[in-house]
């Protein structure tokens, strides 16, 4: 059974994005070591459209080999008129409002996202699956996700978009490693205790 983990940055205070989503107060922070790290040990995170100018197409998945982000999230990508963000990727969106995908390399996801993503868990595959976001899809996959690797900056935002929106109840994650580095930004990996 492979993982389905949650990759994702936020501020100190566990905001992903402002309260529309926007996290390039975070992309700023992003210096030469921590960009090697995420190159090294991540290439498959970094979205195709930012790989193939930096000469990183070929760089081979290390983690994952599909992804799967909500419908905010894609519209990120949509809005500059990319239609296949991770292409390098299996591409799934979650969304009930998209309809048809814009893109071959996309498949939408409008019903029994639960049941989806555990047939996509139960599949034979030597790589994991990316939970990209944003904090409704997080919040509707909490009871899937074995893994948490987030990627915290030094920086406060008082509000914005949470890493889950999801009703309360408390689920417990197991510290696995704490990594820092010296531009502040501090990476957590956390699996799910059974």
């Amino acid at each position: 059974m492979r993982k389905l983990t949650y990759f994702i940055a936020c501020s100190i205070d566990g905001f992903i994005g402002d309260p529309e989503g926007d996290a390039s107060a975070m992309v700023s922070l992003v210096d030469e070591e921590f960009f090697e790290f995420l190159k090294t040990e991540y290439p498959e995170t970094l979205p195709t459209v930012g790989r193939r100018p930096l000469g990183l197409d070929h760089l081979p998945n290390k983690r994952f080999d599909t992804i799967i982000q909500g419908r905010a999230s894609y519209d990120l990508a949509l809005k500059d008129g990319i239609t296949s963000p991770y292409a390098h990727l299996r591409e799934f969106v979650a969304s009930r409002t998209l309809g048809e995908s814009p893109d071959p390399n996309v498949e939408i996801i409008a019903d029994d996202l639960v049941g989806r993503v555990r047939a996509l868990k139960a599949e034979d595959s030597a790589y994991d699956i990316y939970l990209c976001g944003g904090a409704r899809l997080a919040g509707a996959l909490v009871d899937e996700i074995d893994e948490m690797i987030i990627k915290t900056y030094p920086i406060v935002q008082g509000s914005g978009m949470p890493m889950l929106e999801a009703g309360f109840s408390i689920t417990d994650f197991a510290l696995e490693s704490v990594r820092t580095f010296g531009n502040g930004v501090m990476v957590r990996t956390y699996s799910r205790k059974h």
